[in-house]
């Protein structure tokens, strides 16, 4: 068994990792992240997986445990080859996010092409039949994600806008899902912590007592090159472009082998969490330098312990 650190809030399961490339039931250079939910009672992975020409395809996989997963025999979402959207997904399809809203799960994601990398939409409402639906940013915007309610009467997102080299984490707000506006800065990158060079959010805001739980990933620039850990932050209930309190520590950082060697080195990056019917246990899912997928828990509360107030 693996050697067992004192240093993250977030328990790794055991077994990780949970899903790698033999896994993969078709032909791929890689498996990355995965986005997650529940549907029908099934737990339910959308797998970024690098076909063998080099471009991200999505894969699906199903659980009942939230451990053990079977992968359908073939990708679920391919670039787009035809209609509006496939000059834009030209170079691949990256890092979904699920987020269900009215009973539908809407995904939002990276399309990769030589314009940049922007965000697109679609949604399905059986994990079988996908539609797009719209581009819904300008390039260079990564790291999209849906809040599962309207606030204020308005739908809303948190997505990561890159300038000058540097992301951080901002809101919009739409009526129809399309088009997006009254942006607002959330969070910043912090000169002198561990996520003082990008942030981006991670999984999709779970409503919590206390406001919206959001995990975001953290990355700091080494000598031997970016390191991505995980953190957690708490945006108000009524006014997301407020942090009520954000972790001063990661949660989450790479220290086991399989998330310190492999395609992209010192990686744990997540595309999504699950909230147990508990109430209290997180599991969140997280790709680990690029290779293969794993799982971890946390409890809420602990969470909370190690986030500070103030200035975000």
């Amino acid at each position: 068994m693996a050697k067992k650190f004192k240093y993250d809030i977030v328990h790794r399961w055991e077994e990780n990792p949970i899903l790698t490339i033999e896994d993969i039931p078709f032909p791929c250079n890689t498996v990355f992240n995965a986005a997650c939910t529940k549907h029908d009672g099934q737990y339910i992975l959308l797998l970024r997986v690098e076909d063998l020409t080099g471009r991200s395809v999505f894969a699906l996989a199903r659980g009942d445990d939230g451990y053990h997963f079977q992968l359908e025999p073939e990708p679920v979402m391919t670039p787009a080859q035809e209609g509006p959207f496939a000059k834009y997904e030209k170079k691949g399809i990256e890092d979904p996010r699920i987020t269900k809203i009215d009973g539908i799960y809407y995904i939002v994601y990276t399309a990769a092409s030589k314009y940049g990398a922007l965000l697109m939409l679609a949604r399905t409402t059986d994990f079988k039949n996908f539609e797009r639906m719209a581009i819904i940013s300008e390039p260079e915007n990564k790291d999209g994600v849906l809040f599962p309610e309207k606030i204020n009467g308005k739908y809303a997102r948190l997505d990561r806008p890159v300038v000058g080299g540097l992301g951080n984490i901002w809101v919009s707000f739409s009526d129809d899902l399309i088009s997006w506006g009254n942006h607002k800065c959330v969070m910043t990158i912090r000169d002198d912590h561990w996520d003082s060079w990008r942030i981006g959010a991670s999984s999709q805001p779970i409503k919590i007592d206390d406001g919206w739980l959001i995990i975001y990933h953290g990355v700091k620039a080494a000598s031997g090159g970016p390191i991505y850990r995980l953190g957690a932050a708490v945006l108000a209930p009524d006014d997301p472009s407020k942090v009520l309190c954000r972790s001063a520590i990661p949660i989450l950082a790479p220290r086991e082998y399989y998330e310190r060697v492999g395609d992209v080195n010192n990686v744990v990056f997540s595309c999504g969490a699950i909230l147990e019917d508990d109430g209290e246990e997180l599991k969140i899912y997280y790709g680990a330098s690029d290779t293969s997928i794993c799982v971890g828990t946390a409890n809420i509360n602990s969470l909370m312990q190690f986030c500070t107030i103030g200035e975000h």
